[in-house]
């Protein structure tokens, strides 16, 4: 069999796997965007299903009477028609959702969005009389009157309504579970400024990311680090251990030695452990350890499931030093080598205090060989006013700092 010579390598060989790499990106960006769109799109309609639910309950007692015989009857019909989505909790969802969402809210997003009305064919209707005299002025209430009635107007455009809801739906559900409607505006902000998943929110709801930002000395550097989304299956002690702790349920004073407090945490030893979290073991308090000639003890020992690993916690009435590292780091090899059972991660330290210099716990802390945290409590609660005041401000000033996207005007 003769072998037809082959042809010459040609500009295009030499280049087509580049192009061909370019245009399948161009695809696969498009794809994924225009999924995204169809995801805002259907949440907006989901807005419009909870308005038009709301509507009807309002039309009357016995309207509202009948509120959830409606739900049922819609989940069967509308299941038939359009399939899965439309459970009578779903919709009682999407009523919930437009309650939390209510028109206000879209009137100060849209009424801002004059080029988007011009774009979907909802501009300022002229007058008669501008029509017939082009150079005659429009009073300035005849102006604002039709701007709101073209904006009530756009209010039903699924695709304008869009661009109010930047998360997905699913995201929207999780946020309806805050009743802190403060909190809730700052989840929302913050997994958009994030790119947070579903569950990395549900994460950082779990851990009262908000109330820890609230109280946190050091605002920014809470949220720089909650916009770092983490691989999905990715665990590790610094998402899943707190700081600071809200510890008001122990009812101190003003003054109170390390031993009172480690006795107020054990009297309180159950709210406590829901202050650390679900997956927080007591285990015991005062183990002792002799090392050498000496011996020590340590304040309070856990087990924490999700990590696997044993939990060290010191605690400290004054403010966090090296010398608190150095101490636990003491404590952590000797735990490594006696306390830890095969199959667990290496021991956690964390030195739970009353205050901690940012400056001082990094250069103390890092680069250890043994993970020590420092975490700061709260004995008392600050106004809750003044603490959301304080996130918008710092919320603001890292949009800035970012020049990051621009956010729907609710959540500024």
């Amino acid at each position: 069999m003769i072998k037809k010579p082959r042809k010459p390598a040609t500009n295009l060989d030499v280049h087509y796997d580049s192009i061909l790499g370019d245009i399948s990106n161009l695809i696969d960006a498009a794809r994924r965007s225009a999924a995204r769109s169809v995801n805002s799109i259907m949440t907006a309609a989901y807005w419009l299903v909870g308005r038009r639910i709301v509507e009807y309950e309002q039309g009357g007692k016995e309207r509202a009477q009948y509120g959830e015989e409606l739900l049922v009857r819609l989940a069967v019909d509308l299941a038939a028609e359009f399939g899965r989505g439309f459970s009578r909790r779903n919709l009682q969802d999407m009523r919930l959702f437009y309650l939390a969402y209510p028109p206000e809210r879209i009137w100060q997003t849209l009424s801002a969005k004059s080029d988007d009305l011009e774009k979907y064919g909802t501009q300022l209707p002229a007058s008669a009389d501008h029509a017939a005299h082009p150079n005659h002025q429009t009073p300035s209430g005849e102006i604002g009157m039709a701007k709101k009635k073209q904006t009530v107007s756009a209010e039903l455009n699924p695709i304008l309504l869009s661009t109010c809801f930047p998360l997905s739906w699913s995201a929207y559900v999780r946020l309806l579970g805050i009743k802190n409607e403060l909190a809730r505006k700052f989840y929302e902000t913050e997994a958009f400024r994030g790119g947070w998943s579903v569950r990395q929110l549900d994460q950082q709801i779990n851990s009262q990311f908000y109330e820890r930002t609230a109280l946190s000395r050091n605002k920014a550097a809470m949220m720089s680090k909650g916009e770092k989304a983490l691989p999905e299956d990715r665990v590790l002690p610094e998402e899943e251990i707190k700081d600071p702790f809200v510890l008001e349920f122990l009812g101190l004073k003003d003054e109170y030695s390390e031993t009172e407090l480690e006795e107020a945490l054990i009297r309180h030893l159950e709210t406590f452990l829901l202050e650390l979290g679900g997956d927080f073991c007591f285990i015991g308090r005062q183990r002792r350890l002799r090392i050498g000639d000496e011996w020590y003890r340590v304040d309070l020992l856990f087990f924490h499931r999700h990590l696997r690993c044993i939990v060290i916690i010191d605690l400290k009435i004054g403010r966090f030093t090296h010398a608190d590292a150095g101490q636990m780091h003491l404590y952590l090899n000797y735990a490594r080598e006696h306390w830890v059972h095969e199959g667990e991660n290496p021991p956690v330290g964390l030195i739970l205090c009353a205050r901690k210099d940012e400056a001082v716990a990094r250069y103390a802390l890092e680069g250890l060989p043994n993970k020590v945290m420092a975490a700061e409590y709260r004995t008392a609660l600050p106004d809750e006013k003044e603490l959301a005041a304080e996130i918008e401000r710092t919320q603001l000033m890292l949009e800035n700092q970012k020049r990051l996207p621009s956010l729907p005007d609710w959540l500024r």
